[in-house]
């Protein structure tokens, strides 16, 4: 029988002295704001803006937890291990939750990017799902190293303040004076959005006045316009 299980993710806990505060001061997101029933989409990002890693905040009790790419998650627990110096914070996977969705329905939460991309929630694993990745490239909504790559597009490139994914309030982090510094002076000048290519749709940046706004999505033509 087929799942809901997300077989391509992951998801990370970190427990201890104040995570909250910890990544506070290293992801776009405000993590004040997450809570068990809201999610919040964030970025780590290089010191120049750059997208590193993307995945979803979600908080249990005094701990956090990352629902991100399974095949990218250890290279996040060691650079997470990195900004920790000796913090008494534990990182690591945890094994007895997965990443869960569910194109409609009652489970889980919407998805906090766009609630059209469906429900989303953590439990443990039961059978994959099928159909997600062509869901979200079909909204033209990117996720993972495959889409936005790694330290080579600048986060607001790829849609992040329309994706709610970043806080313009929340105060300093890694990457914050480059990017609070593009939507200020809003020079966002190229953008991530899905083309055709020889194999099918992919993700691909382009310049902002190249772009016509019949070919976006709504949630994005409408930012635009």
């Amino acid at each position: 029988m087929t799942g809901t299980t997300l077989c391509d993710r992951a998801v990370i806990r970190l427990s201890g002295e104040d995570v909250h505060g910890f990544l506070q001061g290293l992801v776009t997101q405000d993590v004040r704001q997450v809570a068990p029933d809201a999610p919040r989409w964030s970025g780590l990002l290089s010191p120049q803006g750059k997208a590193l890693f993307d995945f979803v905040l979600w908080a249990e009790g005094d701990d956090l937890l990352i629902d991100c790419e399974a095949a990218q998650a250890e290279a996040l627990v060691r650079r997470l291990t990195l900004y920790r110096l000796r913090r008494p914070i534990a990182i690591a996977r945890d094994p007895a939750l997965a990443v869960h969705w569910s194109k409609a329905g009652e489970a889980g939460v919407p998805d906090p990017r766009l609630a059209a991309l469906g429900r989303r929630w953590l439990a443990a694993a039961d059978g994959c799902v099928e159909g997600w990745h062509a869901h979200r490239l079909s909204l033209g909504v990117p996720e993972g190293v495959a889409d936005l790559g790694q330290d080579q597009i600048l986060w607001l490139e790829v849609n992040a303040a329309e994706l709610n994914g970043v806080s313009f309030t929340k105060g300093c982090y890694v990457g914050q004076e480059n990017t609070a510094r593009m939507n200020y002076r809003q020079k966002v000048n190229r953008r991530l959005v899905v083309v055709d290519g020889p194999d099918g749709p992919r993700f691909e940046r382009r310049r902002v006045e190249e772009l016509d706004p019949a070919a976006l999505p709504d949630w994005l033509a409408g930012a635009l316009a």
